[in-house]
């Protein structure tokens, strides 16, 4: 049986000086390696889902980490019998992940993390650490959304992230309510609650590592369905096995 490949997704918000001076080395790392999938580069920082065999992904994981300001990227491992990706992509864009909100300073109005374990036990005992009811909020498109998602969760029915802002005012309602905004891997959220505090909603929180480290915490507790990956294996079950076989 061929050894598991292993697969990343990695983020990092950071002022990046020379994103295209640093695509090229990048890339040269990963094709050394034998790596396939995508690295987004931008000013404000760096999105990696990556594949192929998992010393070959720790040592680029390593260089990518040798970078100044790239030392703290965490990554969420998972697993697949084939390479999810067909080629190797390194590119530079505007943004890591596209909200397309002028002026927009995430670091302006930070939203404070909740640890998937933490968010377990609110939604097993129907409220926070405080006695106020919980409210998900979902962050992804409506298709994914489709797939899985938290039982009772909002579902703000858009077809891509950039479309967000636009939607908050329908939930000016949840204003004083604590809100846990969620997305697959967290970086979504890492805009969609700053954005939320900055139009005045006071306890907006974002779930730590997204669905995807939540599935490694905490299984498919409060999960129905499975959660959508922008590769070959199409979907991700609460155990983190694939819902269709890469490369097949």
């Amino acid at each position: 049986m061929t050894a598991p490949v292993a697969n990343i997704a990695a983020y990092h918000f950071v002022r990046l000086e020379d994103p295209e001076g640093l695509r090229e080395t990048i890339r040269g790392w990963c094709a050394s390696a034998g790596l396939k999938g995508t690295v987004l580069l931008a000013h404000e920082g760096i999105n990696v889902f990556l594949a192929g065999p998992r010393d070959a992904v720790e040592r680029v994981l390593q260089q990518i980490r040798s970078v100044p300001g790239l030392d703290a990227l965490e990554a969420k491992w998972s697993w697949s019998q084939a390479v999810p990706f067909r080629r190797l992509w390194v590119r530079v864009k505007p943004e890591i992940v596209t909200l397309r909100r002028d002026g927009f300073d995430r670091d302006r109005t930070p939203a404070p993390r909740v640890a998937a374990e933490t968010l377990r036990r609110w939604l097993d005992t129907g409220h926070d650490d405080e006695g106020r009811p919980v409210t998900l909020l979902d962050t992804r498109n409506d298709w994914e959304v489709e797939v899985g998602s938290f039982e009772g969760a909002i579902d703000p029915h858009i077809k891509r992230f950039s479309q967000f802002a636009g939607r908050l005012q329908d939930y000016a309602h949840l204003r004083d309510q604590t809100v846990v905004t969620f997305c697959t891997g967290g970086i979504r959220c890492e805009k969609a609650a700053p954005l939320m505090a900055q139009v005045g909603f006071g306890r907006v929180f974002q779930l730590d590592g997204g669905i995807l480290r939540y599935f490694e915490a905490c299984g498919g507790a409060h999960w129905r369905g499975d959660c959508v990956v922008f590769d070959d294996r199409q979907a991700l079950r609460p155990d983190l096995t694939p819902v269709a076989v890469a490369g097949g």
